[in-house]
């Protein structure tokens, strides 16, 4: 991490009356959990008062995670507080923002922690690394390059950013994940407690994503496999689909697994995911991006052309 940008931001810590941190819309673990392990690292290290702002929904399974309680839905913000200092954290671009946009356009000064590309920053220091695993690393990192204090939801909570945002370590493309787990794990954080406190899906989203799966369609002799959840479907989902994309993925020859989601009309999420191939360049055609073996987009269209218009984007893959 840059010693100067470090040295800005604690004195912009140390400045602010007011502070707030977001991360991008439909909170995800490691967006949620980076957070709030920032906002108790500030509390506990600078005793300055944090809030934590999102737009969205936090889905079911992350509501048993430490200090939930502290984030708070955008709406319930005055919309003329203005913040000394604004934090972005795993945001990934300005669009996936949403509600919290205008409070950051009025903040004083804008910091940014993130592991996804992003060619229009925002952040005025920006303590960016696309490849580290999750953007809870870089939180980590933060902590042991200052030498700050912690406490046990701090260590869980970025335990918790990692162990979501690589599936259960699932996706990981370099060793640093697995020496700052073995770190956390020395410093307190319990994997099979953490895991477990994310075994807490919605019955309805289950179902619904169950029934994705049994009528999903395989293509190009098995190696695709492509689920929809259509609008009155998706209604009853609480989260990004992952249950549908990991019981996919178990499946003998498939190789890549796509989730195409009618979130309005003429408005499609495409979740993408690989086993061992990278992908993010066919969600960077759709118009999104992500990372190598887990992407995504949302693209406007109907769910029949987005479905013919994915399909054809893994010909020849």
């Amino acid at each position: 991490m840059n010693k100067k940008d470090l040295k800005l931001l604690k004195e912009k810590i140390q400045q602010a009356k007011t502070i707030a941190i977001s991360g991008h819309k439909n909170l995800d673990g490691d967006a949620l959990c980076s957070a709030l392990a920032l906002m108790r690292i500030i509390e506990l290290n600078y005793n300055k008062s944090v809030d934590v702002i999102y737009d969205g929904n936090v889905p079911l399974e992350l509501e048993n995670i430490p200090l939930r309680s502290r984030a708070t839905y955008y709406k319930h913000i005055p919309t003329d507080k203005k913040y000394d200092l604004y934090i972005l954290v795993d945001y990934g671009t300005k669009t996936h923002l949403g509600g919290v946009m205008p409070f950051v356009d009025n903040a004083l000064f804008v910091a940014e922690f993130d592991h996804h590309y992003n060619d229009e920053k925002i952040g005025a220091v920006c303590f960016d690394n696309e490849s580290k695993a999750a953007t809870a690393q870089l939180i980590y990192d933060f902590v042991r390059t200052e030498k700050l204090k912690t406490d046990k939801e701090i260590i869980d909570l970025i335990t918790l950013g990692i162990i979501t945002d690589t599936g259960q370590f699932k996706f990981v493309s370099s060793d640093d994940v697995f020496t700052d787990s073995a770190q956390l794990v020395k410093s307190g954080a319990n994997i099979t407690d953490l895991v477990n406190l994310l075994q807490n899906k919605n019955k309805k989203t289950v179902l619904t994503e169950s029934l994705a799966v049994s009528n999903a369609e395989f293509f190009y002799h098995g190696r695709l496999v492509v689920a929809t959840i259509d609008r009155a479907s998706y209604k009853k989902l609480d989260g990004r689909g992952e249950l549908a994309l990991n019981t996919l993925a178990t499946i003998h020859g498939v190789e890549y697994i796509v989730l195409l989601k009618e979130q309005k009309e003429n408005v499609i999420g495409v979740s993408i995911r690989s086993k061992t191939k990278p992908i993010n360049h066919i969600a960077q055609t759709l118009g999104g991006g992500g990372h190598l073996y887990a992407a995504g987009a949302v693209v406007s269209s109907d769910l029949e052309s987005v479905r013919n218009k994915v399909i054809m984007a893994f010909r020849g893959v």
